[in-house]
């Protein structure tokens, strides 16, 4: 085998290597990968684990949020807790991406704590390792604001701020979803 040929296979060998590793962006109407979050990469606040297998029976809607971009999707925070979903029909879930911060992990898991108790309808967990960027790939150091179905496919999945429009259409798919 010549030099030249050698290269090409050695190059093809790491791009399969590569392609394979590559992260899986969620698809729409699609059930995202199993993941869970536990121990040393996460969990809820209590210590227990979370696990996406979570995101069944009812509508969910899945913030995952850097805590430097809190503010980014504020609008749609009260937008949507001026809706008064019935509870029995939805529920909330609150991801920081701790890893994505230099604030002190301590200092933010504390201010979750009151949240928790604050609004204890909303399931509030921690991933201290990326987790959710790599194994569905959602943005990191952002503001993603997701929905999933009662079958727990997902039907809305935004990485950014959210216009007064895509509020409005977040709204109504919630509702449509609720309503059957």
């Amino acid at each position: 085998m010549t030099h030249k040929h050698k290269l090409i296979f050695w190059t093809m060998i790491v791009l399969f290597v590569a392609s394979s590793l590559v992260k899986a962006d969620l698809e729409l109407n699609q059930v995202p990968p199993l993941t869970q979050l536990a121990g040393d990469v996460g969990g809820r606040l209590d210590g227990t684990s979370w696990n996406s297998s979570e995101l069944q029976g009812v509508v969910h809607i899945l913030m995952y949020v850097d805590p430097d971009k809190i503010r980014v999707n504020e609008h749609v925070e009260e937008a949507l807790a001026k809706e008064q979903y019935p509870s029995e029909k939805i529920r909330s879930v609150a991801i920081t991406n701790l890893a994505a911060t230099w604030k002190p992990k301590f200092l933010i898991t504390k201010i979750l704590k009151r949240k928790q108790k604050k609004y204890p309808g909303t399931t509030y967990v921690t991933d201290k390792s990326k987790v959710l960027v790599e194994r569905w790939g959602l943005l990191d150091h952002s503001y993603n604001v997701l929905v999933f179905g009662p079958n727990g496919n997902l039907l809305f999945n935004q990485g950014r701020a959210l216009s007064g429009v895509e509020v409005a259409n977040l709204i109504a798919l919630i509702w449509l979803q609720i309503s059957n």
